[in-house]
């Protein structure tokens, strides 16, 4: 059977917030009876978008991650809920009954990702639906997707098989992989928010001027073995990227034919621009 997915391209999204403003309007004062109770004006955003800066100035970068209900194959909040209050549909939708749910406000504390909201009005536990009133009722987008301007954001109904297939050709991962709750919203380029990089820049003091070097060969090791080789760009920068953050002691070497070579020591925690190496 075909069912819904949703992939978040990690590099296209800018920040705009014209997806959680598009969830806000649909369901802020809004009741849609089996699906959604009305979502509260302020305090709730189902829609939300994480933000991390890596590196040092001049060499930094931002990536910006919506997150939302990932309506998981395995949901532990489906586990926490009493009376039926959550429900999987075949098409892989998780809806939670606002009626049923009332009162159980265990299920916030039951999404390991953080997507269910307390709505204190209401006395309601309430998450993003997928917009399947809309999808019901012949939607072929969600209201997000159809808001995003660079497409960072898309739903596709195809078979299990199929969305495997897919997320292997280009790379999807989902978040907290370890926590085994088989979700279905994948990220493309998820690396520039979780992953991190040691950067710098190779400059030569060459008869009295100072300028940046091109094209010069650097190598990163650890524990003694090369891991990456890169050469500098125009502006004399290198960047080794897709590292774990944590993962420790690196040396990174440049070595230009006629020029003695030279090694930087670095302990790597988050992304670490190491600053100008000049030979």
């Amino acid at each position: 059977m075909k069912k819904w997915n949703m992939i978040i391209d990690v590099a296209e999204c800018t920040n705009c917030n014209l997806c959680t403003l598009a969830a806000m309007d649909e369901y802020v004062g809004n009741e849609f009876p089996g699906y959604s109770a009305p979502m509260p004006k302020h305090g709730h955003r189902w829609i939300d978008i994480l933000q991390k800066e890596r590196g040092q100035v001049p060499m930094i970068d931002i990536a910006y991650v919506p997150t939302l209900c990932n309506h998981c194959d395995d949901a532990p909040c489906i586990k926490a809920a009493r009376n039926g209050a959550i429900r999987k549909r075949d098409d892989g939708i998780v809806l939670i009954d606002p009626e049923k749910a009332k009162g159980q406000r265990q299920l916030v504390d039951a999404c390991p990702y953080g997507h269910i909201w307390w709505n204190e009005e209401l006395e309601l536990p309430q998450a993003w639906p997928f917009d399947a009133h809309l999808i019901d009722a012949g939607w072929k987008q969600t209201r997000g997707q159809q808001s995003c301007p660079t497409g960072a954001m898309r739903v596709l109904k195809v078979e299990d098989a199929e969305m495997q297939r897919l997320a292997h050709e280009e790379k999807l991962e989902v978040m907290q992989p370890a926590l085994g709750t088989k979700p279905r919203v994948y990220y493309k380029n998820l690396w520039r928010y979780a992953k991190c990089f040691i950067g710098g820049t190779v400059s030569m003091d060459m008869n009295g001027m100072v300028d940046c070097i091109e094209g010069a060969p650097v190598r990163l090791l650890k524990d003694g073995v090369p891991v990456a080789e890169t050469t500098s760009d125009n502006y004399g920068d290198f960047k080794f990227d897709r590292l774990d953050e944590g993962s420790g002691r690196y040396v990174v070497e440049i070595s230009i034919k006629g020029s003695s070579s030279r090694t930087i020591d670095v302990e790597l925690g988050v992304s670490t621009n190491v600053g100008e190496i000049r030979l």
